[in-house]
């Protein structure tokens, strides 16, 4: 079966911070000074510019389906570059008016009455990473913000007008107890943010956490105040879609839904990565960017490529389409795995029989949904998937 055209995203990797957090392996990149904004700027519609030249067959006519502001910190950047870069994109490509449009922000870095800027920019959407509401744990992570001005940064951007806001949360960190985890959800629920993204504190190679550990609760502990949570956003009318995602009715972010689905994303700026499918020619490609912004710089005012794209095999497909749809609690159609994929359903048959003998699929062939079993279990779940075809 020939692939089908999925929705397409835009990703655009803003990489600066004022400070980088001892547990973060994102790249990011402490500011150093002023930012090289108005070349940036240029250099990501130069991206976007070379992107939609030379994956043309594959993008054909697909209007934007979201937008996606990361980083870094992309509130670093003003709302008249935010303004500059999506007036960009409409220029080149269809960005409907009711697009999804996201930006990232962390709350030290917010200031009075720029909300309403970004949403006259054309942001509709803000992803505020909290983290916790203990300022004790707020300074072992090496946040620059308060509880304080955490609260006041959705409050002011509330009162402008914006009323999709998530709120990044982490559980399990440094001495956390499943009181101090609960009590950080009760805060996030009494602001009423649309969104709540609730996800556990890992160590991860190459940052100052895995140098120097710190003491976290043991997986036990981490297990309780994830269901405990998980049971306080439900009371509150949070539903979970995804492993690490609640919502209020009607506002998943569907940003994430569309990498979930296995849809296509364009990806821009420094560490960006896309993937593309092709139906015509049965491809499909991943794209990355350069990662250090001098780089990504340079090769921008030299007209140079901002970096390359590798095909996936089909032989990878089946574990990169699971890896995704695997996440959310209600899965996806099982047709969605041929239209995204261009391999039939039979190619994962025995991997399926596997996962549903075992109760980490539910019986249905009609679907491909995770059971409780298998969502708790779901790195073993995928594992079935490696070298499927």
């Amino acid at each position: 079966m020939p692939m089908i055209p999925p929705p397409l995203s835009l990703y655009v990797h803003i990489p600066w911070c004022v400070r980088k957090c001892p547990y973060c392996d994102f790249n990011s990149h402490e500011r150093g000074g002023a930012l090289p904004v108005d070349a940036y700027v240029e250099a990501l519609l130069a991206d976007l510019d070379r992107d939609l030249r030379e994956h043309a067959a594959a993008i054909g006519a697909r209007p934007l389906h979201s937008v996606f502001f990361g980083g870094g910190t992309p509130s670093l950047f003003a709302p008249q570059a935010i303004a500059r870069i999506l007036d960009g994109v409409a220029a080149r490509i269809t960005l409907p008016r009711d697009a999804e449009i996201t930006l990232e922000t962390n709350p030290g870095t917010v200031e009075h009455g720029r909300f309403d800027e970004y949403l006259s920019a054309g942001v509709n959407r803000i992803s505020f990473g909290v983290q916790s509401f203990d300022d004790d744990k707020l300074r072992r992570l090496g946040r620059i913000h308060s509880a304080a001005e955490a609260e006041r940064a959705v409050k002011l951007a509330q009162d402008s007008g914006l009323t999709n806001l998530n709120l990044d949360l982490m559980y399990a960190l440094p001495e956390q107890t499943p009181d101090g985890a609960i009590a950080d959800v009760e805060h996030a629920i009494a602001l009423r943010p649309a969104h709540v993204s609730h996800y556990q504190l890992t160590l991860e190679p190459n940052t100052l956490f895995a140098a120097k550990p710190p003491p976290l609760p043991d997986e036990d502990s981490a297990w309780d105040m994830q269901e405990a949570c998980q049971a306080r956003l439900a009371a509150a009318g949070y539903a979970q879609y995804e492993v690490s995602a609640y919502a209020r009715e009607g506002r998943a972010c569907a940003h994430n839904l569309n990498y979930w689905r296995f849809g296509d994303y364009l990806g821009i700026g420094a560490g960006a990565h896309g993937k593309l499918g092709d139906a015509r020619a049965d491809s499909i490609v991943r794209t990355t960017k350069l990662k250090l912004p001098r780089s990504y710089l340079e090769r921008a005012a030299r007209g140079e490529a901002f970096g390359g794209a590798n095909p996936v095999p089909a032989a990878e497909r089946p574990f990169e389409f699971m890896l995704n749809a695997l996440r959310l609690n209600v899965g996806v159609d099982a047709d969605l795995f041929e239209a995204r994929t261009g391999l039939p359903l039979t190619a994962i048959a025995a991997p399926l029989e596997r996962a549903r003998r075992r109760g980490w699929l539910v019986d249905d062939d009609t679907r491909l949904q995770p059971t409780a079993d298998g969502r708790r279990l779901l790195n073993d779940l995928l594992q079935l998937f490696l070298g499927a075809t």
